[in-house]
């Protein structure tokens, strides 16, 4: 059975930093991109980091770029988001997504085989 688990949420001030984390189990994913996408109350799901498998290749949503930062560890089949100078617009549920479509097409949420079950990030204000 598939499964990934996130962690690293939390409740955060305007301006300070979260690091979120999501690791795979249960089988040997197949070497492909993962992505983190969120979604605040009343609003749609909307994406905000993909990676590839290699790491070479990033893509950010519009109002997260430059403010945060995804990576992974193959090793640990872990992805990761570095979120800094966190706004009270972040606030929402963080989901990280696995087997991916190929660069650039991260942001396509429908090409995501598996999911995450969310950790909630609040940023007061």
């Amino acid at each position: 059975q598939v499964q990934l688990v996130e962690s690293g949420g939390g409740l955060v001030q305007a301006g300070g930093s979260l690091k979120l984390s999501c690791t795979a189990s249960g089988r040997t994913f197949r070497r492909s991109a993962k992505g983190w996408f969120r979604q605040a109350p009343g609003k749609e799901r909307e994406f905000v980091a993909g990676i590839s498998w290699s790491g070479s290749n990033t893509v950010y949503g519009d109002s997260v770029k430059g403010r945060f930062t995804i990576s992974r560890d193959n090793a640990k089949n872990t992805v990761y988001l570095q979120m800094n100078s966190l706004k009270p617009e972040d606030t929402a549920v963080y989901y990280c997504a696995a087997e991916g479509t190929s660069y650039p097409d991260y942001a396509r949420a429908a090409g995501y085989d598996y999911w995450g079950q969310g950790t909630q990030v609040t940023v007061s204000s």
